[in-house]
């Protein structure tokens, strides 16, 4: 039996459906009844019959900052994918994100050890891998520097040291970093929010780029380690390295609008993540810009994805393609 934490998120969603699709046995964790819409759409994009899959998950109702309701869930597992995860940048929501991340995926460990889990795989993130230096790639041996790195990479990175902890006690243990994730469903949050921007016909980009890979390759890398004698190893996800000038000229040609031609400027960021911090304080909101967001806005960070490609000869699917069926699925 499989468990898979975070299952009504993006990754999850699509780990889901790959799993009940080969056949396997699976239950997951959700929190709220409400969730679970999000997980019949994102099937629906992919089989005609949606809930014929769905009824093959078993569904179990858990908090993962609560050990509690999460020992119910470990009955006959085998294997665990922890995907679940609280992402904010908001250095006000600090403890939230200790909380979700790092005590959360220290209790996923502790059970998995209880419980004599056989292998255990955490999805990370190239924010827990840290910036790579003077235009050099980035890789999975990359010296950790908090010193430029969002709450929510330092969170994710104690995440990870959580992880290394339970494999020094006997769990396999298997970490993926992946970069920006594309695929459907979400379009509000996350990767999806760059399609509702580029639909808008914005006239300016972000000035820096990164790593994007599809959610189809983070998946099917997942349960390639997963079924592999591969333990203990940790593996940047990336298909691409792009400037999100260039990210979003392939958005908006396949959308039908004009891609944003201006770079915003340094000035007006500064500006920007000045005036979202009062708004915050005054009005009690998230922070949606912060000081260290700005800063990494106007790097161009680059990550080798060489180390997947070798330990399990993993091909990674043609970026386009999968731009061509996220704007398919964003315009209907």
């Amino acid at each position: 039996m499989i468990l898979v934490t975070g299952g009504t998120g993006l990754i999850g969603s699509h780990l889901l459906f790959q799993l009940v699709q080969d056949g396997k046995s699976v239950k997951a964790t959700y929190r709220t009844k409400k969730s679970l819409k999000k997980i019949s759409k994102v099937f629906d994009y992919y089989t005609e019959h949606p809930e014929t899959l769905l009824h093959k998950i078993t569904w179990v109702q858990a908090d993962i900052t609560d050990v509690g309701t999460l020992e119910n869930a470990f009955k006959d597992v085998t294997q665990v994918y922890h995907c679940a995860a609280l992402i904010s940048f908001d250095p006000r929501q600090l403890d939230q994100l200790i909380q979700a991340n790092s005590e959360a995926t220290a209790n996923m460990v502790n059970l998995c050890i209880a419980n004599g889990v056989k292998k255990l795989c955490y999805v990370s993130s190239i924010a827990a891998i840290g910036p790579s230096v003077k235009g050099k790639m980035a890789t999975e041996e990359n010296e950790w520097n908090d010193t430029k790195v969002s709450v929510y990479g330092l969170t994710k990175h104690d995440a990870e040291l959580e992880v290394w902890r339970g494999s020094q006690e006997g769990l396999a243990v298997v970490v993926v970093n992946p970069g920006v994730v594309l695929g459907p469903g979400f379009w509000k949050s996350g990767s999806g929010s760059f399609f509702t921007y580029a639909q808008k016909g914005k006239k300016h980009f972000i000035p820096g780029g990164t790593g994007f890979v599809s959610v189809n390759d983070v998946t099917r890398a997942m349960t390639q380690l997963m079924d592999s004698g591969i333990r203990n190893e940790r593996f940047i996800l990336v298909n691409e390295n792009l400037t999100y000038s260039e990210f979003f000229k392939r958005i908006c040609g396949r959308l039908g609008v004009t891609p944003p031609d201006k770079p915003i400027p340094f000035w007006m960021l500064e500006l920007f993540w000045r005036l979202d911090g009062l708004r915050s304080k005054l009005r009690g909101k998230r922070r949606r810009l912060t000081k260290n967001m700005v800063k990494g806005m106007y790097r161009r960070e680059i990550y080798n994805n060489t180390k997947i490609k070798k330990a399990l000869d993993f091909t990674y699917d043609n970026l386009d393609e999968t731009l061509d069926f996220c704007c398919e699925k964003f315009k209907s």
